[in-house]
């Protein structure tokens, strides 16, 4: 038996928690390590996070408009191909479902594995247990698609139990990275502050070993564009609570309040972490953290021999609620293109729970074939890219709607329209193009990945008409 519409079941809260919990996975716990190596400052290391902030902060304000328009399930694919038409909106749905919500669930789950193994030392990209020809499976891969397939399962038996999951495990995790910010603040030690911020805007390139390297202004530029990969991979995915709009109480309302609690309250969690890391820990400890694991290094510091502990858990908290959002979310992306005649037809419908379950399954095949790879960073880098080029292209929706549609229904206006949204679509551009120019090698397999998109979509509509 099949259920032909979603249920609303998520109250303002649920719908917060869902932006929060899906952005704050691992990337906060371990990316400033890659962003001190680029910038070389402790101001400059605030600086990337701050820009990010910004930038996330005004795409969600903006959305509030699209979201107020459009309050079906779908979010961003809905706005894409209101605004431009079914090509643009088909593009974004196969790059998510491609690359950036299943890759994203991939790196997500990968990093649990390595957190989880600082208690169960067998769960280790170490510990081979499968080698087919040059592909080695290690337990942590295995682990990380486990815990995908039980998010899923979970997810196919109703919005209710990934709600419960999703504020549970996201109320855990702010609490604790709160608490982690209050006792790093009061461990600050006078002479690592004192020498993290003596010169703190002087950008430059800082080795492991400590050493510096001056950039000439274009190469400075360069740094930035590579530093901010990520920290907006960290601030991603807090649009997903607009995938699932036809599950929110007053979308109308909600969802656009949603998203600037959620990433207000995250962005400053980021800046706060960050803060607290270059007052317990000299730049360039925080450079050469082990395995990247700047966290570590300062729980460490912070809680003595057992902050190693507080962090794997908390990580390991954060990243299974953070996933749960995932998971929740993007199968709804994928159900209403479907129901657009452009992604399989069983994609379509609901199961008895009002969920849409073949979605949810097709989704963790992919992500766990992305597991397989065990390439976190290397989906990071072709993550921030191609998510940077369509959250530019739906703000800037925002004014071709303006035009398009002037009679209709706008509930809630874009904040600071049009200087913030226009801001952001310039800083959005300037990050792509100094990535192209810089880190060829961060863009080009995304943006081959969309482009694949094209022929798909004419097969797509060519079968649509087909079966009419």
């Amino acid at each position: 038996m099949s259920n032909t519409s979603f249920k609303p079941s998520l109250g303002l809260l649920d719908a917060t928690m869902v932006v929060a919990g899906s952005m704050i996975g691992s990337g906060i716990f371990i990316v400033s390590a890659d962003i001190t190596r680029n910038v070389g400052s402790a101001g400059w290391l605030i600086a990337v996070w701050l820009i990010t902030g910004f930038m996330t902060l005004t795409a969600a304000l903006s959305y509030g408009e699209l979201s107020a328009m459009f309050p079906k399930a779908g979010g961003q694919y809905v706005y894409l191909k209101k605004s431009y038409n079914s090509l643009v909106g088909f593009l974004y749905g196969w790059s998510f479902f491609a690359v950036i919500q299943t890759g994203t669930i991939a790196a997500v789950g990968v990093a649990f594995s390595k957190f989880t193994a600082y208690l169960i030392p067998q769960v280790n990209d170490d510990v081979i247990l499968l080698t087919i020809g040059s592909l080695k499976i290690s337990s942590a891969q295995i682990l990380s698609i486990v815990v995908i397939v039980i998010l899923t399962f979970i997810n196919t038996k109703g919005i209710k139990n990934g709600k419960f999951i999703q504020t549970t495990f996201t109320l855990a995790k702010l609490l604790s990275l709160f608490g982690l910010i209050i006792f790093g603040l009061i461990a600050i030690k006078g002479d690592v502050w004192k020498a993290n911020w003596s010169n703190a805007w002087n950008l430059q390139q800082l080795s492991k070993d400590g050493s510096f390297t001056s950039y000439t202004l274009a190469a400075a530029f360069g740094a930035i564009a590579a530093s901010m990969v990520g920290s907006i991979f960290s601030s991603d995915a807090w649009n997903n609570v607009t995938f699932i709009a036809g599950e929110i109480k007053n979308p109308k309302k909600n969802i656009g309040m949603s998203l600037f609690l959620g990433t207000l309250i995250v962005t400053i969690i980021y800046v706060s972490a960050n803060v607290v890391y270059t007052g317990v820990l000299p730049l360039h400890e925080i450079a050469s953290a082990e395995k990247d694991r700047v966290a570590v290094a300062a729980s460490n510091v912070i809680f003595g021999n057992i902050g190693t502990y507080v962090i794997a858990v908390m990580i390991m908290v954060s990243t299974f609620g953070c996933n749960n959002g995932l998971i929740l979310a993007g199968a709804r992306v994928y159900y209403t293109m479907a129901n657009d005649g452009l992604f399989f037809k069983k994609t379509a419908t609901l199961n008895k729970n009002a969920v849409p379950e073949f979605a949810l399954w097709i989704q963790c095949i992919v992500a766990a074939i992305l597991c397989l790879s065990g390439k976190y960073g290397d989906l990071l880098d072709m993550v921030s890219f191609i998510v940077v080029i369509f959250y530019v292209l739906t703000i800037a929706g925002i004014f071709i709607l303006r035009k398009k549609r002037p009679d209709a229904e706008r509930p809630y206006k874009a904040f600071g329209y049009p200087v913030l949204p226009a801001i952001y679509i310039l800083m959005g551009i300037t990050f792509c193009v100094l990535l192209i120019i810089y880190k060829p090698q961060f863009t080009w397999p995304g943006l081959i990945i969309t482009l694949i998109g094209i022929p798909l979509y004419y097969i797509a509509v060519a079968n649509k008409s087909k079966s009419e």
